[in-house]
């Protein structure tokens, strides 16, 4: 399971990359802007302060523009705002709700951070049950691991299945208990475990897992083998059966039990917690996670008091973005953006994006740092802006990209060649027919070398 955090933004093109988050010693960096060929040298450094340099001359801006999208017929909806003022700059269809497939996590990255806020942390616990018995109870962290120790020493870098069974053995065995059953506990989430609306391949080819409370590895069958795509039909029986091993590793006889609520007020084992909600988020848009994308929502709904379900995360987290003054536009049935039925403007993706960036919102800023890189991270790595015609945005441009069929959108930000930080929502594609997301990448370069001001 490949769960890096890729936590670098080129702030001198072809000399230099800028640390903008904590180092998460989850995998090895990227290679430095040095040592790509791809970047103009002549780039301008992107000025610290958002509100630097002058906004571009929106005429000059859509004669950029308008040509690489095909006018007025062009098949994309697009928007460009000043990040700071957040005025609009260039305007094609930019209110029409669209299918934004991926870039709906922006709307859920943003919505945990300001609800759950950028420190919390999601706990897996053991607690006595009944008839000798444990419970193991999920909270909803998708990325716990039964994986390993990496070699070197020191504890995995997400919450580790093992110390869990570590913590729990050495409290049985205090109190003279050496045999147990192990039953789970997913009464955190409520409703089914996929969307109605999901294509039904989505889950036997390995989207994502069922969406449960209670997962390990993401309910990968073989999360350290090279095909690791395929997802256990019952995450939680199978985290109950991995535990029970465990237990026994360490000398507690164990036998996985079945699913219950756990007794309340029960006595705690053990408990482990997920990395904070930070790193979670810049993870799903790195890696665009659509695991932890509907673990994120799910939690929304967990803090505001809703049922963490579908339905209740999707109405939590148009309540979250209400409260901040950016839900116009937005309409959401999950957290990942695998339902063809979510619907979310241009302008709504550049003002969510736009907030997010925000110096006044630093809990947001896990968002910023989480966004691809353009020619160098996550979903915008290799091949794309490595042609002569989106080239120019590569090391500049940040944005989170979405795919479903017949569908292509793109939304981030961009400073330009005057310094000015823009934002950008390009949404292409009606579900029916092909869609080239090089087109997007050649739009959002345009933004980046736009010296329009």
């Amino acid at each position: 399971m490949s769960l890096s955090l890729l936590i670098v933004f080129t702030v001198v093109a072809g000399v230099a990359v800028a640390k903008l988050t904590p180092q998460r010693h989850l995998s090895p960096q990227p290679p430095g802007v040095a040592e790509r060929d791809l970047v103009r040298a002549s780039a301008v450094v992107p000025a610290a302060d958002p509100a630097a340099g002058r906004p571009p001359n929106a005429s000059v801006l859509a004669g950029r523009l308008t040509p690489l999208i095909g006018g007025p017929g062009g098949k994309v909806n697009a928007v460009v705002i000043d990040a700071v003022t957040r005025r609009p700059l260039f305007d094609m269809r930019a209110g029409q709700p669209a299918t934004p497939a991926s870039t709906t996590k922006l709307a859920t990255s943003v919505a945990v951070l300001a609800s759950a806020g950028p420190r919390h942390r999601i706990t897996t616990k053991v607690v006595r049950g009944a008839g000798g018995g444990i419970v193991l109870v999920g909270g909803g962290d998708p990325t716990l691991t039964a994986l390993p120790e990496r070699p070197g020493g020191g504890r995995p870098p997400y919450a580790s299945l093992s110390e869990l069974a570590k913590q729990t053995a050495a409290q049985l065995k205090s109190s003279g208990v050496s045999r147990t059953r192990v039953d789970y506990d997913t009464s955190a989430y409520q409703g089914p475990r996929a969307a109605a609306s999901w294509k039904p391949n989505y889950l036997p080819d390995g989207e994502l897992a069922p969406v449960t409370a209670l997962t390990v590895d993401e309910g990968r069958v073989a999360p350290a083998g090279s095909e690791h795509k395929t997802r256990v039909g019952n995450p939680p029986a199978a985290a109950s059966a991995t535990f029970a091993r465990m237990l026994s590793r360490y000398g507690v006889a164990a036998k996985a039990g079945r699913m219950v609520n756990a007794p309340k007020g029960a006595a705690q084992l053990g408990a482990v917690q997920s990395p904070p909600v930070s790193a979670l988020v810049e993870h799903l848009l790195t890696d665009s996670d659509n695991d932890v994308a509907e673990a994120m929502a799910r939690q929304v709904a967990i803090k505001l008091g809703r049922p963490a379900s579908f339905a209740g995360a999707a109405q939590a987290v148009h309540e979250v973005l209400g409260r901040l003054g950016v839900a116009d536009g937005v309409q959401v049935n999950d957290g990942s953006g695998l339902s063809p039925l979510n619907r979310i403007s241009p302008v709504a993706l550049a003002r969510i994006v736009s907030l997010a960036a925000n110096p006044d919102r630093p809990d947001l800023r896990a968002v910023i740092t989480g966004l691809p890189i353009a020619g160098f991270s996550g979903t915008l790595g290799p091949p794309r802006y490595t042609v002569p015609a989106s080239q120019g945005g590569a090391g500049i441009v940040r944005a989170k990209t979405g795919t479903l069929s017949g569908v292509s959108t793109l939304a981030g930000i961009a400073f330009d060649a005057d310094g000015r930080l823009l934002a950008f929502a390009f949404m292409a594609g009606d579900g029916k027919t092909p869609v080239d997301p090089g087109k997007l990448d050649r739009l959002a370069a345009a933004v980046a070398t736009c010296g329009c001001g």
